[in-house]
């Protein structure tokens, strides 16, 4: 009997590692690589090139981690499937959560991973008109180089929220269970710089 208890434990200790260490790699694996700026240089229509990086972008900026913190309602997703935020947080005034229920309560300076819990000093969500939750690359594209729906930022602007900003930087990092966005947040900036100097054309709707 003490042998098949010691079985049972050692087989439930194996199973657990095996998730923890699936968990593991899947937050340490980079899902997707992204193009280089250089890799569209055969298209020889500058507005068909610039739209064509934009797309390449999109690969980002529809992934878990940017869309699960752009929703389209006043919850924010969580996880790679993006289901809803439990406990049930709202948005609040400022994005950053309700008076009685703050993001930062939970969402510290730094990822938690024994808890699953993402962290960054300035947690929240994006404002409601920068939502991208079920918009197509084309649709986020018109949103992202109007003033009034992106923060009032002019595209050239974007180059270094998108390849520098340090909360924009945690979906590459994102901690335990969480897939990464595609590429590098340099690549990211990098297409995002090329996709501004060729004119900033979107992808046909």
């Amino acid at each position: 009997m003490r042998s098949e208890t010691r079985f049972r434990i050692l087989a439930s200790v194996a199973a657990l590692s095996l998730s923890l260490l699936t968990g593991y790699a899947a937050s340490q694996t980079t899902s997707t690589m992204l193009a280089s700026p250089a890799s569209f240089s055969a298209i020889a229509d500058t507005d068909a090139r610039s739209a064509a990086i934009f797309t390449e972008l999109g690969k980002v900026l529809t992934h878990p981690r940017c869309v699960n913190c752009h929703p389209a309602g006043d919850r924010p997703r969580q996880g790679d499937e993006r289901r809803l935020h439990q406990p049930p947080v709202e948005r609040g005034v400022d994005g950053h959560g309700t008076e009685t229920m703050r993001c930062s309560i939970c969402h510290q300076n730094a990822n938690f991973d024994p808890g699953r819990v993402p962290g960054h000093p300035e947690w929240h969500l994006a404002p409601r008109e920068m939502a991208w939750e079920g918009k197509t690359v084309a649709e986020i594209c018109d949103q992202i180089k109007d003033p009034a729906r992106n923060g009032g930022r002019k595209v050239e602007d974007l180059i270094q929220h998108i390849g520098t900003d340090t909360l924009v930087g945690w979906a590459w990092h994102p901690g335990f269970g969480r897939s990464p966005a595609p590429g590098t947040q340099k690549e990211a900036g990098a297409l995002v710089e090329a996709w501004v100097k060729t004119g900033a054309a979107c992808p046909a709707k």
